[in-house]
């Protein structure tokens, strides 16, 4: 399996399907997600952020798209749409549907994904479900 089709297989089974055992084929023992809260170290600790996010938006799908690699690195967008239907970190759900474009980049090792890197459009999300606001736009002079 080409490592684009390796990122294909995790946003399609683990991200769009919920089928977190695919996360023990498919990562390295030693996973480390670099995200917007810290370091997720391991499979396990992926599967539980995985379970919080689709329990907060339990109709979430993912497309991978413009996928470029060089070496064991890989970078691409992700453009995921669903509906906030569940509480996440606290906050309660709003109803509200959601599109975000996310960049990232991951590290491949022995077929399996080793290391990720994104900020997983955490600014977009809360705007989005109304928890920030829009910043003002600069007056013009």
């Amino acid at each position: 399996m080409s490592a684009e089709q390796l990122v294909r297989r995790i946003f399609d089974e683990i991200i769009n399907r919920g089928d977190l055992d695919a996360a023990d084929e498919l990562m390295t023992e030693d996973f480390v997600d670099h995200g917007p809260t810290g370091d997720l170290r391991g499979v396990a600790a992926f599967k539980e952020m995985v379970s919080m996010w689709r329990s907060a938006v339990p109709d979430v799908h993912s497309t991978v798209e413009n996928v470029f690699s060089e070496g064991d690195m890989l970078a691409w967008l992700v453009h995921t749409t669903g509906t906030h239907t569940g509480e996440m970190m606290g906050i309660p759900p709003s109803g509200k549907s959601i599109e975000l474009t996310s960049p990232n980049i991951a590290r491949i090792r022995n077929g399996r994904a080793a290391e990720h890197w994104a900020d997983q459009s955490m600014f977009q999300f809360l705007r989005q479900i109304g928890v920030l606001q829009q910043p003002p736009a600069p007056a013009t002079g």
